[in-house]
């Protein structure tokens, strides 16, 4: 049964004082607030990280529906996703909690609603740091194996990937200040990374590929007959690169100015990462010189293939670097939106254990153990990898079906309440309904897509696990649920919440 959302700002009225607003919405503040617009706006560009999704994923691409589908599904997928942005901000600026997503869902639609979308939005948080800080290992790699002649084999992968989730862990403890620094930093170098990556593979090949082979060559190495069916699949590319930008939602807390500045972020992150990804896919196409060695390198990631034979050995090096400088700024950020998701499910008792992820440092006001679960979880779902070359398109499909649909439940439930919604000072007044309900079709689409198998046969080694995971998660939460579901709960006083909600977060700061 839902419940009459929570009172929201009015539109248009100036911009009140967000610590009140988070008390009205039922907590005390325990977290930092010292990030600007642009760092919120930073958080979920290093999120998205063009240079991180488009690069781990082209390989991936190149074998399901190649240059085609990679261009124009990056243009299509974009323009859907900025409808999902767009009506996923609207909900954020009035309900500006690191909760974010599950915060909403409970005001919208209830406990329920809430609670199965908390674990949607942490299995996609999750899965989303495993599939960055393992495609930077791929390619620390590909870089040291240029470099030195090193062998990524599975086991050395998995090591340098633990070395990464090590060093986010290590930097997510100085607290959110870093934390924005690094993310702004991020914005520049990525920027500035794909401007090098696509400006020198325009001047230096000797070859380029014409137009018609960067915009309408097919290509489908998957084992399926069916075009359509791989042009669909093929879309994983850009949905997968398209996600993390709840960042900005989860990280209001810490943000000035959240009720504008968070949803800003959001829809900022979306059309500049839009943007600056077709320029760096199509820039990378035109340069392929031997498709079918790019698509079968040694190196065992496409990208650096295309880089080795247009700028030779030592311009190849140099470009991976910046690749990888801004996936572990990318990774370190993902890190930082999981362990606030973390923070907050805990702190309205949703996890097992939560009394314990809640904990709050008094000194740099970060939840330390939530950024160690954090951490740990992505190392044990990326796992499977030492064994299936498969695995880690499983993993990134485990990050876009968890996260994805818990972007449209509190949009649905927004279009559900109706006048009952109200909105904050960040909204989109007539086109709320419309782009709302474009976004949760799209949504309702993509998640039903990335569960069906990307290659035949299928095998235990080819197997899409997405969709094993999904459901494990949603048992597990069901189970949960009857354990849990008197401990779980949202403040449902206006002011401070209740007095062991309040009582028990207190106990949380260490």
């Amino acid at each position: 049964m839902s419940r009459t959302p929570d009172p929201a700002p009015s539109p248009g009225l100036p911009q009140q004082d967000e610590e009140q607003r988070l008390r009205e919405l039922g907590y005390r503040p325990v977290l930092a607030r010292r990030m600007g617009g642009f760092g919120n706006f930073a958080i979920s560009f290093s999120v998205i990280s063009i240079l991180s999704g488009c690069m781990t994923l082209y390989g991936f691409g190149l074998n399901t529906g190649g240059p085609a589908v990679m261009l124009w599904g990056w243009a299509g997928v974009g323009l859907f996703v900025l409808c999902v942005g767009l009506a996923l901000a609207e909900v954020t600026s009035a309900y500006p909690t690191s909760g974010a997503l599950y915060y909403m869902a409970d005001r919208l639609g209830g406990r329920r609603w809430g609670w199965y979308t908390g674990w949607l939005n942490l299995l996609g948080l999750l899965g989303a740091i495993a599939g960055i800080d393992y495609g930077a290992a791929l390619f620390t790699g590909a870089f040291a194996n240029l470099q030195w002649g090193f062998e990524p084999t599975p086991g050395r992968t998995m090591l340098i990937f633990c070395a990464i989730l090590l060093l986010h862990a290590v930097l997510n403890l100085f607290g959110v200040r870093l934390v924005s620094l690094l993310n702004s930093v991020s914005v520049w170098w990525h920027l500035a990374g794909v401007a090098l990556i696509v400006g020198a593979l325009a001047v230096f090949p000797d070859h380029h590929q014409s137009p018609s082979f960067v915009f309408t060559k097919f290509v489908n190495e998957t084992g399926w007959d069916n075009p359509l069916y791989v042009a669909a699949i093929g879309l994983l590319l850009a949905q997968y690169t398209f996600s993390g930008y709840d960042a900005s939602a989860h990280l209001s807390e810490e943000t000035s100015h959240a009720s504008v500045a968070a949803s800003r972020g959001i829809v900022r992150a979306i059309w500049a990462s839009w943007l600056a990804g077709f320029v760096l896919l199509a820039g990378l196409t035109f340069a392929i010189q031997d498709y079918d060695a790019t698509r079968t390198t040694d190196t065992g990631v496409p990208p650096a293939q295309i880089l080795l034979d247009g700028l030779g050995t030592d311009g190849a090096s140099a470009l991976l670097l910046v690749v990888i400088v801004a996936q572990l700024f990318c990774g370190n950020a993902e890190v930082a939106a999981a362990s606030r998701m973390v923070f907050a499910f805990s702190r309205d008792g949703a996890l097992p254990g939560s009394h314990l992820w809640r904990k709050v440092s008094g000194r740099t006001q970060t939840p330390v153990a939530a950024v160690w679960l954090s951490v740990v979880v992505a190392c044990v779902l990326a796992l499977p990898s030492l064994y299936s070359a498969t695995a880690y398109n499983a993993v990134t499909a485990i990050n876009v079906i968890g996260i994805t649909p818990a972007y449209a439940i509190p949009v649905f439930l927004r279009l559900r309440a109706g006048d009952r919604f109200r909105p904050g000072p960040w909204h989109l007044g007539r086109w709320s309904r419309p782009i709302g309900w474009i976004a949760v079709v799209w949504v309702a689409c993509v998640t039903v897509l990335f569960c069906l198998p990307q290659a035949s046969p299928v095998t235990v080694s080819s197997m899409n696990y997405a969709s094993v995971a999904l459901a494990v998660v949603l048992v597990l939460a069901s189970v949960w649920w009857y354990v849990a579901r008197r401990s779980y709960g949202t403040p449902t006083t206006a002011a401070y919440g209740s007095d062991r909600d309040q009582a028990e977060l207190a106990e949380g700061i260490v």
